[in-house]
């Protein structure tokens, strides 16, 4: 188990670059399986989660060749079914939630997918029935094995389209479905479907290779299903979610950041939501540059009551950015309430920065309410664990903002979702000390 050690206090200043969207690629590395044909994917991020899926993929049959750093292609056109029923693919499969989404692709193609339960964040139930309630309603017949927890879907006479209302806006249900529905019989219509930024790259994709999807960023989708899918080249948007940790860093290390080409038309309300904390970030082209600010002062809302922040479907605030939030918050002047609403577990963290000295009352299991110090106490070093992607990277951020040495254990966690995050910070001025 890996360990960062964290020299706090230290002011970052130059540019970083966002890494491609790890929650694009996981989606669009699955849809390979719909083609015998090449296709060509750039902004590929190196990171545990996304390398799992290619290696999955390359032990599925798919030849996988890397171009250069983070660009990739793929051909799909000699895949091993056996492999799916084989003890590797068990425990491969099972250690990535992400691979969920092979079987919509494998489905389409092939006539059946099986996956064991998939692992990754421990932040509370992620039931996967909006995938295979949408696999049902087109034709295909679902069986799962209680003892082995591996769940197949099979349609040896294909597919056939389906209108559909889901239960929830699931975005990787959405996805599995959509790339089910590309090859099936008929007309597809997805109502409630997700419609975040990825989503639109992945409908993107499909199409170029051939797919008839209409509806396009909204939440009513409309695939004519086609016969056959051809090649493409692809690039993955860079992610979001790192752009938000970024911008999080900056404020709580009081530093001068810019971030470069960050695609500001897929960042929704991220920067607006940030600017409500009192965070100052200006757009110059397509890069946000942060200014060094001694302090920042939440806004209350119009009629003077607490702000409120919470997570929710695309367009609203994406959960993966609640944790970043609430970290940044400590140290804001005001109080504000921290709501979120798709995840349990996602707040169990904040005892670590209590530990640190941060004022947080957790009111449940969704709700926390901060009150900033205004760095007028700054956060005191410790020792912790990262319990998942966006909670390991909220307390590396809390440390470098601290004072005095932390140590972050299981920094696999963050590895999952952030690439070469050591190398990258200490570029512009943070002291991390990765020990293996």
């Amino acid at each position: 188990m890996g360990t960062f050690k964290i020299e706090g206090g230290h002011q970052l200043k130059g540019d970083i670059h966002p890494q491609g969207a790890k929650n694009e690629a996981l989606q669009i590395l699955c849809a390979v399986l719909l083609t015998s044909e090449e296709v060509k994917i750039s902004n590929i991020p190196d990171i545990i989660d996304v390398n799992k899926l290619i290696g999955v993929l390359g032990n599925l049959g798919v030849k996988v060749k890397k171009l250069e750093k983070g660009d990739y292609s793929f051909q799909a056109d000699a895949v091993n079914l056996d492999y799916l029923e084989s003890e590797l693919f068990k425990q491969e499969a099972s250690s990535l939630r992400g691979s969920i989404m092979i079987v919509g692709p494998l489905l389409a193609r092939f006539g059946k997918g099986y996956i064991p339960r998939p692992g990754g964040d421990k932040i509370g139930r992620r039931r996967l029935d909006t995938h295979f309630e949408g696999f049902i309603k087109l034709g295909a017949k679902f069986r799962y094995n209680k003892e082995e927890y591996f769940y197949g879907v099979e349609a040896p006479n294909g597919l056939t389209g389906q209108y559909m209302l889901l239960d929830q806006a699931s975005v990787t249900g959405t996805a599995n479905i959509i790339m089910a529905a590309v090859l099936a019989k008929g007309t597809t219509t997805i109502y409630n479907a997700a419609c975040e930024p990825y989503l639109q790259q992945l409908c993107k994709m499909l199409n170029c290779m051939g797919a008839k999807i209409s509806g396009v960023g909204s939440n009513l989708l409309v695939i004519e299903g086609v016969k056959t899918l051809g090649g493409c080249n692809h690039k993955v948007l860079p992610d979001m979610i790192e752009i938000g940790s970024w911008i999080g860093l900056a404020a709580m290390t009081r530093s001068e950041i810019t971030i470069k080409n960050v695609s500001w038309e897929n960042l929704g309300v991220i920067p607006a939501t940030f600017r409500k904390l009192g965070i100052l970030l200006e757009q110059k082209g397509d890069d946000i540059y942060i200014p060094a600010q001694k302090h920042y002062e939440i806004q209350n809302y119009i009629d003077g009551s607490i702000l409120t922040i919470a997570d929710a479907p695309w367009p609203g605030f994406t959960p993966d950015l609640l944790s970043i939030v609430l970290v940044v918050c400590t140290q804001a002047k005001g109080s504000v309430l921290i709501h979120q609403k798709m995840f349990e577990s996602r707040l169990f963290f904040v005892d670590k920065l209590i530990d640190m000295g941060a004022k947080i009352i957790l009111c449940d299991p969704h709700r926390a309410t901060v009150i900033g110090h205004d760095f007028k106490s700054m956060l005191k070093a410790t020792t912790m664990v990262s319990p998942d992607i966006r909670a390991g990277i909220s307390l590396l951020i809390a440390a470098l903002s601290a004072t005095g040495t932390s140590t972050i254990h299981n920094i696999e966690q963050i590895d999952r979702g952030y690439e070469n995050i050591d190398e990258r910070l200490n570029a512009i001025g943070a002291k991390i000390t990765r020990i293996e």
